[in-house]
This record gives C-alpha cells, sequence and structure tokens, in this order.
C-alpha cells in the first residue's frame, strides 16, 4: 500500500479510508451570505458578458457601497462566479516580439497624451473609423472623432486635439508642454498638425516603426472598445453605430475599471485626484 500511495501522491491514511469507504467527500465551501450577492453578480455578468471576475467585483463593490453595504473580496466574487459557471473562458496568446522602447506610463495626468485610431466594419459592409486621445495617468478619453466609409484626415486629428486642451484646461493652449504621443500615420506627421500641436502647447511625439507597443494605452483602449462594446452590440448600419460610440466613451470614461487605476474608472480616478489634492 505503502508504494502505491507515493504513486499516487496521497498518504497512506488517505489511501487506506478511501478503500475502506470511510473517506468523506469535500463539500464546495459556501457562505451563507452568496445567496445575497448571487442575484447582483449574474446580473452584472449579463450586462458586461466580457468582464472577468476582477472586474465584476469592482462593479459589485461600487453598486453596495453606494447602497451603504460592505464589499466583497475578489476572491469570494471569483469562487461564485466559478460556481455558476460564470467565469471567462482562458485564453493564451503570445505576445508579438516588438520592440518596446521607454515607459508610456506618467505619474500625473496632463503630462502624456496618447493618439491612436481604428475601425471596425458594420453588418452591412459599412466601415466606421475613429481617432482619439488618452491621458497616458488617468486613462480618460478626452476628444474622439469618428467616420464612416472614410479616412480619419489631419483635420480630424486637429479638431480633437483642439477639444481636447479645451476641455481639460478651458482655453486655447494648455498652460504647460503635454507630450503628444502617436503613430507615424500621415494625420500626425502632417507639417500642418504639427504646428498646430505645438501652437497649443503640445509636443508631438512618435513611436518607433512597427512598435505597437510603444503606445501601449491607446492600444489597450482599442482592445477594450472592440472587447467590450463592439463585439456585444448589434451593428447594423453606419449611422445607427455613429450614434452608438459617443455612449459607448462615456460609459468607458464613467464606469469600466481598470487595474492600473485601482480598479477605478477614469472619472472616479480624477475625482479621487482632485479630492485629495
Amino acid at each position: 500500500m505503502s508504494v502505491v500511495a507515493k504513486t499516487l501522491g496521497v498518504s497512506r491514511s488517505n489511501l487506506h479510508d478511501r478503500l475502506k469507504g470511510g473517506a468523506k467527500p469535500r463539500r464546495r465551501y459556501h457562505k451563507a451570505q452568496d445567496a445575497a450577492v448571487v442575484p447582483l453578480i449574474t446580473a452584472l455578468v449579463a450586462a458586461r458578458p466580457t468582464y472577468g471576475y476582477r472586474r465584476i467585483a469592482a462593479l459589485l463593490n461600487r453598486q453596495l457601497r453606494s447602497e451603504g453595504l460592505a464589499p466583497v473580496n475578489h476572491k469570494r466574487v471569483y469562487r461564485i462566479m466559478q460556481t455558476h459557471n460564470l467565469l471567462l473562458t482562458r485564453k493564451y496568446t503570445e505576445r508579438p516580439e516588438h520592440v518596446h522602447d521607454g515607459k508610456v506610463i506618467v505619474m500625473r495626468s496632463n503630462l502624456r497624451w496618447c493618439s491612436d485610431g481604428f475601425e471596425f466594419t458594420c453588418w452591412n459592409g459599412d466601415i466606421i473609423r475613429s481617432a482619439f486621445i488618452i491621458d497616458a495617468h488617468d486613462r480618460e478619453i478626452i476628444a474622439w472623432r469618428a467616420v464612416a466609409n472614410a479616412g480619419i484626415s489631419g483635420s480630424d486629428i486637429r479638431d480633437i486635439m483642439l477639444e481636447a486642451v479645451e476641455r481639460r484646461f478651458g482655453a486655447y493652449r494648455a498652460p504647460s508642454v503635454i507630450e503628444m504621443l502617436s503613430d507615424n500615420g500621415s494625420p500626425y506627421i502632417a507639417k500642418d498638425t504639427q504646428i498646430f500641436a505645438r501652437q497649443l502647447g503640445l509636443k508631438p511625439c512618435f513611436t518607433p516603426v512597427q512598435s505597437p507597443q510603444s503606445n501601449g494605452i491607446s492600444e489597450a483602449f482599442v482592445k477594450t472598445l472592440k472587447r467590450d462594446y463592439v463585439q456585444v452590440t448589434p451593428l447594423p448600419t453606419a449611422p445607427t453605430v455613429l450614434g452608438l460610440i459617443e455612449n459607448w466613451i462615456e460609459d468607458y470614461n464613467d464606469n469600466h475599471p481598470h487595474s492600473g487605476l485601482k480598479m477605478r474608472s477614469p472619472r472616479e480616478f480624477i475625482a479621487a485626484q482632485i479630492a485629495t489634492a
């Protein structure tokens, strides 16, 4: 019996109890309070089918705190979601071997803004293209533009630059120089765009060629938008989708939890910064 127990990696007493039928099966651990939390988690998963257990836990605790109730540990949320088959399927993908020079994240807001574009296709074949500006610290989408069946122009980029400065500072020029990180797309490297950026107090910076991770903040937002909004929303025609993008951006700014922001949304994080300033 000792040889068998050693081969199976169990103790002799455990193997003896199993053979004699004396071993009691372990029951799944649960708390009596789980029953009150399960419907809340189920509703959140139904509304946010692409969210993992950590983001679901952040939304759940946000809801509980608003009702004056105690928050729930994320490990408990994981256990409940596992019991009710609500966890996301794990996917493994190899990271592409691109060079990443420097660190995109900065220590406070309005030091570096990042900009990029994305596109997706509607069910009727219409193509939506969009560009945006995101703060590398607080992750808020400050300004954006979207067009149907056309490309993003240098004029569009200059418009969102001006809008971003106006929204953040209520003026036509930033009070101090802000780095403006983007790829080497023609709307960004255009001479008119670079001159206009400097007039606004922005310093144009460009990522190395074939190194999208050098603008990782923007890349992460594009991935989030496509996963959490585009892939789970009906996209019949361009006019319909163009009317939805604003709601997507507002929902992202107001509600989307970020691990880098301690599971707070961009605007929650900004509000907390202002409160402690």
